[in-house]
């Protein structure tokens, strides 16, 4: 089988990625966004040309595609990267994740959405355009988390503890045509916890602990991570998280306030791994790989008993 790993790089993941396959006795091409080339017309084709190479890998002849992060570029780049996961799909392939989640995923705002509409708790939250409809999210909520819709590992969060401090932010924000999500504080004393999902199990949890000074709890900025027997009610929760958003793995993330409230906060529908692999000692990516392994035959076996 050969798989298709598409991403901004080669990596940490990625390498993990090819391992499991490799283990498994298929192969896997790490190849960049930046370099798909669609043809159409006579026929149909959709080549990914690494920068070193004079030709391209073509996307149609292989079996799956495992889509990693979509480095960042203009409007047009992503969407047209995007789209070209989903004409992928449309041909036939197994894609994981599917284009449908990892574009729920990374909107805050749907995310959030879909997430409250699966009757699962989340923080009080306002998503606006205006400046006056923000500033009365603050007033209601005291203590605030600004977060850009579009946004990952912690980068770009600001927390805000007065109207004064909210009013300079979201004037900044106002100057590049932001979308001003505002989502309550909750005090959760430095904690939360990650559960990764896999194809309908939670397959590992971490509880990752901010830094002296720091209410972020993304490893990315310091914090620590260590395992965690998930209760089963967490699980229900982070399982139904991933169900809402369709996505046949993700990062679910959930917060404990002070007095026992959970929360769900968010869903990573294209997680990193390795500070959870390191605190558990799972092979996630062997899950991911064994996930998407089992689709594809899944896959097989249905197209053969519709031409039986």
């Amino acid at each position: 089988m050969n798989v298709v790993i598409l991403s901004a790089r080669p990596g940490w993941q990625t390498a993990e990625l090819c391992r499991a396959l490799g283990e498994r006795g298929h192969i896997g091409h790490v190849l960049p966004y930046e370099g798909l080339v669609a043809r159409l017309g006579a026929a149909a084709e959709l080549h990914v040309r690494p920068a070193e190479q004079a030709t391209g890998v073509p996307v149609f002849e292989a079996d799956a595609v495992l889509p990693r992060i979509i480095p960042s570029g203009s409007l047009e780049q992503i969407i047209y990267r995007v789209n070209a996961l989903h004409w992928m799909e449309r041909r036939g392939l197994t894609v994981i994740n599917a284009p449908g989640a990892i574009e729920r995923c990374v909107d805050k705002f749907l995310t959030t959405a879909l997430l409250h509409e699966a009757g699962l708790p989340v923080p009080e939250t306002v998503v606006c355009e205006g400046v006056a409809d923000a500033m009365a999210a603050v007033r209601r909520f005291g203590v605030a988390i600004v977060k850009p819709i579009f946004g990952s590992m912690g980068h770009g969060l600001v927390r805000v503890e007065s109207v004064d401090l909210a009013f300079r932010v979201f004037k900044a924000l106002d100057q590049v045509r932001a979308v001003f999500y505002v989502q309550q504080a909750i005090d959760h004393g430095g904690r939360d916890v990650r559960a990764f999902v896999v194809g309908g199990r939670v397959v590992a949890a971490i509880e990752r602990l901010a830094p002296a000074g720091e209410w972020r709890t993304n490893v990315s900025q310091g914090a620590t991570a260590r395992a965690l027997v998930l209760p089963a009610a967490w699980q229900e929760m982070a399982l139904t998280a991933a169900q809402a958003i369709g996505a046949d793995y993700a990062g679910v993330d959930l917060l404990q306030s002070r007095d026992g409230a959970v929360f769900v906060l968010e869903v990573n529908g294209i997680p990193g791994w390795q500070g959870l692999q390191e605190a558990t000692g799972v092979d996630v990516a062997g899950e991911i790989v064994s996930h998407l392994i089992g689709r594809v035959r899944a896959r097989r076996a249905a197209a053969a008993a519709l031409r039986a």
